[in-house]
């Protein structure tokens, strides 16, 4: 049992370094001379600008923003209430509440990443450079996706897992 417990802590730890590095880092959308996430657009490394509400676009970006912070806060919250409950709950008697919070989260990341996917070209053409933004999704957004996929599949297993001796 400790060793299932020490995995799902890892597990879930995973998730929110995940969730971090994806909603901090500057690499949603990655070309040739530029990167940009959802909080700025920076042409070769070091001109950087950051997105505002000049941006037409700027409502998805918020949407994305709001989502990803949400997510990330849910998750740690969700971790709290873990080691709470491996405490306070009686033996026999599931984490539901720890496994609600985790799902809250999944769908919060599962969000940004959908909207992100959907608004991304509009997104690009809205920024106002006279630039080509052809390029790639960044490993940032692929880790939101992995974090989407990390916080689903421990949120069912706290919804499964029964606190034994």
């Amino acid at each position: 049992m400790l060793i299932l417990l020490a995995f799902i802590i890892v597990f879930h730890i995973t998730s929110a370094a995940l969730l971090f590095i994806s909603t901090i880092d500057n690499a949603w959308w990655v070309g040739k001379d530029f990167s940009t996430d959802v909080w700025k657009v920076c042409i070769n490394i070091t001109n950087c600008t950051v997105i505002n509400e000049n941006n037409s676009e700027y409502q998805s970006v918020q949407a994305v923003q709001a989502t990803m912070i949400l997510s990330t806060i849910l998750c740690c919250v969700a971790f709290l209430v873990f080691i709470l409950q491996l405490f306070r709950l009686k033996q026999g008697e599931r984490f539901v509440l720890t496994s609600t919070i985790q799902l809250l989260s999944c769908l919060c990341v599962m969000m940004a990443a959908s909207i992100y996917t959907n608004r991304h070209e509009d997104l690009h053409r809205s920024v106002g450079y006279e630039f080509d933004f052809s390029g790639q999704y960044g490993y940032s957004f692929i880790l939101a996706w992995i974090a989407f996929a990390f916080t689903l599949i421990s949120g069912v297993m706290y919804l499964v897992l029964r606190k034994r001796k």
